[in-house]
């Protein structure tokens, strides 16, 4: 069954954000600035390599990181954002000061996400 086309224009966005970890990773990399692939999987705690390369390609296929790998044995990667990647440094502010405020308000307890 062929994938169809979102009718909305932030459908396609919110589909790149909303992979596994991928708000994760571009945080990290906004607030901490470029990170070696070692670096980077310390800093999000519980991601596979496997996971984490995955997301990094398709980041970077996407054009929100850069990727530059230096001619050094054993070769040293570091990932960074892109311009892109900054764009999405501002949105990713913005709910994350909604959240903190959703959160003070107790709208994240179990009982009122009906986990409880």
């Amino acid at each position: 069954m062929p994938k169809t086309q979102p009718q909305c224009p932030m459908e396609s966005i919110l589909r790149l954000l909303m992979g596994p970890w991928t708000t994760n990773i571009i945080w990290v990399l906004s607030d901490q600035g470029p990170q070696r692939f070692g670096a980077l999987k310390r800093s999000v705690p519980g991601i596979s390599t496997r996971m984490l390369t995955e997301r990094l390609r398709m980041l970077q296929g996407a054009g929100v990181i850069w990727r530059e790998q230096a001619e050094t044995i054993p070769p040293a990667v570091t990932y960074g954002l892109t311009p892109r990647g900054d764009d999405l440094r501002t949105v990713l502010d913005a709910f994350g000061e909604i959240a903190n405020r959703w959160e003070a308000e107790g709208v994240f307890d179990d009982n009122a996400l009906g986990v409880g």
